[in-house]
C-alpha cells in the first residue's frame, strides 16, 4: 500500500486476483444445484396439504388447538399446531376449515367385517368386505379391528393398507374364532391363524345365558400360550366376572366384552391393571339384543337412514319380530346387564383401568359405523368425558391395540381425520354433525 497526494492507494498483484475469482467460480458452481435444489423443492410443495382455521382435538387427551394447521404430505402429517406456530409452505394446497372442528377418525376395537349383509347375515366375500370398510369411513370409523370370521380377502386387504393413496377404513385382523374340545386342537387353530399373520387372536368363554357349553380353562389358557409363543395378543369375548378373572390370571390381553353379571371387585382392578389388560365395553351390543323388542328412536335417525335400505328399517319394524324378541326371556336379562356394563365401565375408568371404544358391530342390526357414534354416547352416559370417551376411540385404542401410526393427529402419523361442524367437547352427540372424512389424506368418496 502506497500514499500518493494524500490518499491511500492499494496495489494488488495479478496473481492473488485471479485465485480469489477462480475460488468465486468454484463456490458459485457449487452453490447452483443447491439452489436449483430449493427451486425445485419449493415447486414440489403443491403435494402438501394444508388444512387450516379448525380447532383441533389432537386425540392424546391435551387440550385443543385452537385456529390449527394441520399440514400433510404423501397421506402422513408432516406438521400439526397453531398458526401461530406452524408456517404453510409457499405453493401449498389449501383447505379452510374455518369454525369447524376436526378430530383423529375413530378406531372401533371390536367389530366384524365382510361376512354379514342383511338380517340374515351372508356369505363372507371380498366384495362385502370393501363395502364395510367404505361404509365404516363415511361414518368416520377409519379403522376396524375384526374380531373374527376374517377370511384370506381380509388379510390382503390389511396388508395393501400402508399406502398414501388409501381411502377406505383401515383394517386389522383376528382370523379364525379359536374353538375346539382339547389343548391340542386349539394350538392347531392358533398356529393356522399365526400362518396367516393375524393381529389378533379371538376366543369365546361364554355360556350365552346357559344355552351353550363354555370353553374350559385348560382350553382357554392353552390358546393363550400359543398364541404368546408366537407373538399374537390374544382378545376374550366374556359374560361374567369369574371368567374375566380366571381370563386373566391365564393371560389374557384384552377383554373384548363388558363384565356384565356382577359388579367389578377390587380384585378384578387390581388383577387387570397388573396384567396391562385393556377392556372394551361394547355396549351397543347389548342395545341390539333388547331395543327392537319395540321400535327404537334411532331409526328414525337421518344419520342412519343415509346409509340403511328402507326394507331393513321395515322388516325392524315388523310387529311379529318384535313380538318374538319381547317374548324371549333372555331380552329382559341383556337390557338389565347394559345397566351393570355401564356402572361397571365408570367404575373400571375411574380406577385407571385402560378403556378401548368398540361396538361388536358388523352382525345383522348392529349398523356399522353408526353404533360407534352411539357407543360414544353410551359411554359418556355411563359417567365418562366427552374428552376420556374420545381418547378411547382414538389415541388410547390405537396405544392399546398397537396399531401403529395411526389415532392420534401428531407428526409421522397417517393423516386419517374427519371434519365436524360442532364441538363433540360440549356435546358427544356432536360427532354425529360429521361434514367430512380423510384415511390418509385423501378424502373418502361419498355414496
Amino acid at each position: 500500500m502506497k500514499e500518493k497526494d494524500g490518499c491511500q492507494i492499494c496495489y494488488f498483484s495479478t496473481q492473488p486476483y485471479t485465485t480469489a475469482m477462480r475460488l468465486n467460480r468454484i463456490v458459485i458452481l457449487l452453490l447452483l444445484p443447491l439452489l436449483f435444489s430449493c427451486e425445485n423443492q419449493s415447486a414440489d410443495n403443491s403435494s402438501i396439504t394444508a388444512f387450516v382455521g379448525a380447532t383441533l382435538i389432537d386425540g392424546t387427551g391435551a387440550s385443543p388447538i385452537n385456529d390449527a394447521v394441520l399440514l400433510v404430505e404423501n397421506g402422513r402429517i408432516r406438521q400439526v399446531g397453531s398458526k401461530e406456530v406452524v408456517d404453510i409452505p409457499k405453493g401449498a394446497q389449501e383447505v379452510d376449515m374455518a369454525g369447524k372442528y376436526v378430530m383423529p377418525g375413530m378406531i372401533n376395537g371390536h367389530g366384524h367385517i365382510g361376512g354379514t349383509e342383511g338380517l340374515q347375515g351372508g356369505k363372507y366375500s371380498r366384495e362385502n368386505l370393501l363395502r364395510d370398510l367404505a361404509l365404516n369411513a363415511r361414518y368416520g370409523v377409519t379403522t376396524v379391528v375384526s374380531l373374527g370370521g376374517d377370511e384370506q380377502a381380509s388379510i390382503e386387504v390389511r396388508d395393501a393398507q400402508e399406502t398414501g393413496s388409501l381411502s377406505h377404513s383401515r383394517l386389522f385382523v383376528a382370523g379364525t374364532i379359536v374353538t375346539g374340545d382339547s389343548p391340542e386342537e386349539v394350538k392347531l387353530v392358533v398356529q393356522e391363524n399365526a400362518r396367516n399373520k393375524v393381529d389378533f387372536i379371538k376366543i369365546r368363554v361364554d355360556d350365552n345365558l346357559r344355552a351353550s357349553v363354555k370353553m374350559p380353562s385348560d382350553v382357554y389358557s392353552a390358546v393363550i400360550e400359543e398364541a404368546h409363543k408366537h407373538g399374537i395378543p390374544v382378545a376374550s369375548h366374556l359374560y361374567y366376572l369369574k371368567d374375566a378373572k380366571g381370563l386373566l390370571n391365564a393371560g389374557t390381553d384384552y377383554i373384548a366384552h363388558s363384565i356384565r353379571d356382577k359388579e367389578v371387585d377390587q380384585e378384578l382392578i387390581e388383577l387387570i391393571k397388573a396384567k396391562d389388560v385393556y377392556y372394551c365395553p361394547t355396549l351397543m351390543r347389548e342395545v341390539s339384543v333388547f331395543a327392537y323388542a319395540e321400535t327404537p328412536d334411532f331409526l328414525a335417525d337421518k344419520f342412519l337412514l343415509n346409509e340403511v335400505e328402507p326394507e331393513i328399517i321395515e322388516a325392524l319394524k315388523a310387529p311379529e319380530r318384535q313380538k318374538r324378541i319381547k317374548e324371549n326371556p333372555r331380552t329382559k336379562v341383556y337390557e338389565e346387564a347394559l345397566v351393570m356394563a355401564m356402572s361397571n365401565l365408570k367404575k373400571l375408568s375411574d380406577n385407571g383401568v385402560k378403556i378401548v371404544m368398540g361396538t361388536d358391530a358388523g352382525p345383522p342390526a348392529r349398523f356399522q359405523g353408526y353404533f360407534e357414534h352411539k357407543e360414544l354416547e353410551l359411554m359418556v352416559a355411563a359417567g365418562l368425558t366427552p374428552m376420556q370417551t374420545l381418547v378411547a376411540a382414538t389415541g388410547n385404542a390405537a396405544k392399546h391395540l398397537n396399531l401403529k401410526d395411526i389415532g392420534t393427529l401428531e407428526k409421522g402419523n397417517w393423516a386419517d381425520f374427519i371434519l365436524l361442524e360442532k364441538n363433540p367437547l360440549e356435546d358427544i352427540t356432536n360427532t354425529q354433525s360429521l361434514l367430512d372424512v380423510w384415511i390418509a389424506g385423501n378424502k373418502v368418496p361419498e355414496k
